[in-house]
Formats: structure tokens, C-alpha cells, sequence
């Protein structure tokens, strides 16, 4: 396994927000988990990256390295664990190519980093374009694209993403998800939490189902896909 998460709990105060959840991901699989609002996915991701606090007696493990010795900085300098947020967190003020620059400022390999900077203008072209244009400016799919190809750039063994689809017009939707895609054909695992239940479990190979903290249902996308519970939840019946 490439990322192993045991007994995973977190608090915000008096308030749990995950019950001691277990799950696993393994090298170039698409993971995703899917659940309702506030059932803690997006908390789930934020752990992973050590962006908050988990309780004691969580272990997250990355190839056999110990995550909660490291800070979050670490997490993706060290071993090449990107985050795209939920609400995309680009620098509004900086142009896209300051982004995509600053998202390589610790990577030491120059010319794999400018490598890297062509691929991600291959794979969204816009951003080409629009290289010298402020993000603040671009559209919600192209900035949505721009959080995509700055988290490519800074780390390429996972890519951990909240809500890519959010926001999006659908057919931008099914191109964000085709983009990823050919990310992971192109050697990066991903895991992702996604409010789009069909579209998440159509596009990963396997699935967990998270309600109020805990893990209820797990297995492969397309059995998620076919059980009832499942459809009753969260694709509409």
C-alpha cells in the first residue's frame, strides 16, 4: 500500500469529527470517498496532509514513512503529496506562470520542473494562453485547472483533491475529471473526496462511503456504484 490511514480521529473542540476511520490507497489507484455534507471528507483529506491536528493513536503512513512526524510543507516537499483545496486557494494576485513557479519552489530538479511546466500546458492549454494573466481574472474552470496544474508541480506521487468538480458547468466537468485522468495514467495516484457521487464512483476504481465520521461502506467504484443504499444516499435512487 502507498498510503495507509489507521484508526484516524479528529476533534474541533468538544465536537468529533472522525470516529477512528481506516482505509487505504494503493500506488497509481483512483480512490475515492464519498459522503454528505459535514461527514468529515474533507477533514479526512486535511489530516492526510497535516493541515490539522489528529488525535493520539491515528497512524498515517506514506510508503512506510511516519506522516505525523512531518509538517505539512514536508508532506509535500519530502514525499510528493499535493493537496488541491476545496475552493482552489490559488494566489489571486500572482499570474499564472507565478503560480505554477512558486508551486516548484522546493524541488531542486530544474529541468524535470520545467518538464513538468509543459506537460501541465499540454494537458490545459488555456492556461497557456492565459500564462501572463492574473488568476484572480481567469474563470472558475480555469483557475480550477490552475489549482490542478500548481498541485501537479509541487508533488506528483498523490494527488489529493476536495470537490474538483465544484462549481464547474458539466461539460468543463467531465473535461476536469478526463484531465485527471491522463494525470494518473501519467504515474499519480489520486484520492479524492467529491459531492458528485456517480460522477466520483465512475471515474475511481474504488470507493469509501463516509456518514458522520465513520466509514459505512467500502469496495469497488462500480459495486458502490450498483448497491442500493448507496443509490437510495447519494445518485438519486
Amino acid at each position: 500500500m502507498q498510503l495507509v490511514v489507521e484508526n484516524l480521529a479528529v476533534s474541533y473542540g468538544k465536537i468529533k469529527a472522525l470516529h477512528g476511520i481506516n482505509f487505504s490507497v494503493k500506488q497509481g489507484e483512483i480512490v475515492t470517498i464519498i459522503g454528505a455534507n459535514g461527514a468529515g471528507k474533507s477533514t479526512t483529506l486535511r489530516a492526510i496532509s497535516r493541515m490539522i491536528p489528529s488525535e493520539p493513536g491515528t497512524k498515517i503512513e506514506f510508503e512506510n514513512n511516519d506522516l505525523l512526524k512531518y509538517t505539512t510543507d514536508k508532506v509535500v516537499s519530502k514525499f510528493g503529496i499535493s493537496h488541491v483545496p476545496e475552493g482552489r486557494m490559488i494566489f489571486g494576485n500572482l499570474t499564472v506562470s507565478e503560480n505554477l513557479t512558486l508551486s516548484a519552489f522546493a524541488r531542486k530538479d530544474s529541468s524535470e520542473v520545467e518538464r513538468d511546466r509543459k506537460w501541465v500546458f499540454d494537458l490545459f492549454p488555456r492556461l497557456d494562453e492565459r500564462m501572463d494573466q492574473l488568476a484572480d481574472t481567469l474563470s472558475g474552470g480555469e483557475q480550477q485547472m490552475l489549482a490542478v496544474g500548481r498541485a501537479y508541480m509541487s508533488g506528483r506521487k498523490i494527488m489529493i483533491l476536495d470537490e474538483p468538480s465544484m462549481g464547474l458547468a458539466p461539460l468543463l466537468m467531465l473535461d476536469m475529471f478526463e484531465a485527471l485522468k491522463e494525470i494518473n495514467r501519467n504515474g499519480t495516484t489520486i484520492l479524492l473526496v467529491e459531492q458528485n457521487a456517480r460522477l466520483a464512483l465512475k471515474f475511481a476504481q474504488r470507493g469509501y462511503v463516509l456518514e458522520n465520521g465513520n466509514l459505512v461502506l467500502e469496495g469497488k467504484a462500480s459495486d458502490l456504484l450498483d448497491d442500493p443504499k448507496v443509490k437510495e444516499a447519494y445518485l438519486g435512487g
